[in-house]
């Protein structure tokens, strides 16, 4: 690591940067930006963007979109279990659960996105569902090639989850964990 001091005197790591770091940018105009910044807004100087926050899908209904039933009683998707990675290449990674159906797959359109699992399919490899009205929930094969384990046997159509059963998918292993049961429920 060589130490490098500036012409200001701050000292920096000069295998890492080429130029002072502390200094900044030479001819940056950095009072005007704050100047600029700090003007008050008024709403015709931002545009209007439904969007979808990341890690809340499905908070922002748009027209004619399907809204689920707890999100229609209570006016928000609410987590309702999660998913664990315990094994994998996302080892400590979670994964929420919301009502009713909850796709598994690669493609970050997915609800439960495992990205970095070459062994899984892009898109519905398989289903994790909670079931509002009898408040259970259950893991189901999907429309892939690959397999679905829970508690080392396969899943052929659909399995009932208990707490902390571990499903295997591709070379991915989650613990599930639920919130809605016996002792506490949404609705």
């Amino acid at each position: 690591m060589g130490i490098k001091r500036c012409s200001s005197g701050h000292f920096y790591d000069c295998d890492q940067y080429t130029k002072c770091p502390y200094c900044g940018v030479q001819h940056l105009d950095v009072q005007g930006a704050m100047d600029r910044q700090n003007t008050k807004k008024t709403d015709q100087d931002f545009p209007t963007v439904a969007m979808h926050p990341v890690g809340n899908k499905g908070m922002i209904s748009e027209p004619g979109e399907t809204v689920g039933i707890i999100k229609q009683k209570i006016g928000i998707d609410p987590i309702v279990g999660w998913l664990v990675c315990v094994e994998g290449v996302l080892r400590g990674r979670d994964y929420p659960i919301r009502s009713e159906k909850n796709a598994i797959g690669r493609s970050p359109n997915m609800d439960i996105c495992i990205s970095d699992d070459d062994s899984i399919s892009r898109e519905n490899h398989g289903f994790i569902v909670f079931n509002p009205r009898k408040v259970t929930f259950r893991v189901q094969i999907g429309e892939s090639r690959g397999l679905i384990y829970l508690n080392d046997e396969e899943v052929l159509t659909h399995e009932e989850l208990k707490a902390y059963d571990i499903i295997e998918i591709g070379q991915t292993k989650l613990i599930f964990i639920p919130l809605c049961g016996v002792n506490f429920q949404w609705t």
